[in-house]
């Protein structure tokens, strides 16, 4: 019996068609499925945020999310981030600031960053903390990686 479904969707800007098992969350099938590691799992409970991607828009946690919700969506993960070989602003803004030690949580930090700059191109230090409160660090303590969201929005708002 064949109980495979057909999903369509855009991942990092390209059309992807894959046949999935229904009950496959779009963590595994990023990871699994698609090859692309950047897409971290820690608790697979929706409390680390560690495998947050970025779905028309807004982050998500894809250890949570049945892969067959984002037919037709877009989806963008850490690797749709660069350009052309370039580091996205963001990305590199982490590493200006020293923002990365041991990596496991960059990736969410970075796409839940995304999804809020490009919603507040100009926020203060209290509403990045707040829009980075779903993703744990035990490394950083914060400081570095709220630094670097800001730099993120000076430098953003500087090419716009």
């Amino acid at each position: 019996m064949n109980n495979l479904l057909l999903l369509a969707f855009k991942l990092n800007g390209r059309d992807v068609s894959v046949k999935v098992k229904p009950n496959t969350m779009l963590a595994d099938l990023i990871r699994d499925g698609l090859g692309l590691k950047g897409t971290k799992v820690g608790c697979r409970e929706g409390e680390c945020g560690a495998c947050t991607v970025i779905v028309n828009g807004a982050p998500m946690n894809s250890c949570l999310l049945p892969a067959m919700k984002v037919q037709g969506c877009s989806v963008t993960t850490i690797e749709g981030l660069s350009a052309n070989g370039s580091l996205h602003p963001i990305q590199q803004a982490f590493i200006d600031e020293g923002a990365v030690q041991c990596g496991y949580c960059t990736p969410a930090m970075i796409l839940t960053a995304k999804a809020f700059l490009d919603q507040n191109p100009n926020p203060d230090e209290y509403q990045v903390q707040q829009a980075l409160s779903g993703v744990l660090c035990r490394c950083t303590g914060y400081r570095k990686i709220v630094q670097a969201v800001l730099r993120a929005s000076r430098i953003t708002r500087r090419k716009g």
